[in-house]
């Protein structure tokens, strides 16, 4: 009830910023990937990415979107072959920056949400907020960085097998802690067709430290269509006895900007 009361206060603040002030400035792009395969090996996998940036005075506010499902064939132990899920997840965020005075600085409130039915964690919501700086801010290159403390809440995973302190298993519950948030944004601009970007997360609590790393070129096929090489790499300290600590994952997606 306190995240659900305090993420409802992020969200209006957001929106009646968005409606007070009348000379809007959007940027916004989204991304597709499909890969379909049949025959010796049956594969399907769907991605969806959806980014969108808003000015409004001294504020700018970010919002993100991203979905992955993928179906494969497998073995039974039977021997027969069937067709099941074996990744699925989805993702939301937005943040909202307030523009100091004094250049390249600002204060942020955040609010995202992560569903993974094959990760470590089922769901995890984090409130958050504190400063960011840009250290290179230039026509070409930008590097920014955010720090400050959040709020998780989080559900572990249905197979989880560790206890809790009191003997109470820990499969399917929910549990909250707070946690240190930073993270650092690269972009460059190498030429008119292509541009490189750099993503680093992390947050460190008393249960876990998740650290996101998303890597990425664009070139550009014409004015708005660009072709996506991505790799990603999430690292959690703690996961289930079944699970392994570290997720890659290597995209190949259309961008289309507007």
């Amino acid at each position: 009830m306190k995240l659900r009361y305090l993420a409802s206060v992020v969200a209006i603040a957001l929106t009646n910023q968005a409606i007070a002030d009348e000379d809007k400035t959007w940027e916004a792009s989204s991304e597709l990937g499909a890969i379909i395969t049949s025959g010796n090996t049956e594969t399907t996998t769907f991605k969806f990415g959806a980014n969108a940036k808003h000015d409004i005075g001294k504020w700018t506010n970010e919002y993100k979107l991203n979905a992955l499902y993928k179906e494969d064939e497998v073995t039974l132990d039977s021997g027969l072959k069937d067709t099941q899920r074996t990744n699925e997840k989805y993702g939301a965020a937005i943040q909202g920056n307030y523009n100091l005075g004094e250049k390249h600085s600002h204060l942020f409130v955040g609010l995202t949400h992560d569903s993974d039915y094959f990760g470590a964690y089922r769901h995890e919501t984090v409130l958050s907020g504190g400063y960011g700086f840009r250290l290179i801010d230039e026509s070409h290159m930008t590097l920014g960085f955010d720090f400050g403390p959040g709020y998780k809440y989080f559900q572990y995973s249905e197979k989880n097998q560790e206890l809790f302190k009191d003997g109470s298993p820990k499969a399917g519950e929910r549990d909250d802690e707070w946690i240190a948030l930073a993270k650092a944004d690269f972009s460059w601009t190498i030429s008119d067709n292509a541009k490189f970007t750099q993503r680093v997360k992390v947050e460190s609590g008393s249960t876990n430290t998740k650290s996101i790393s998303e890597t990425a070129l664009l070139t550009k096929i014409n004015g708005s269509l660009q072709m996506k090489v991505g790799f990603n790499v999430t690292h959690n300290s703690e996961v289930d006895a079944d699970k392994v600590n570290t997720d890659t994952e290597t995209v190949l997606t259309l961008v289309y900007s507007f």
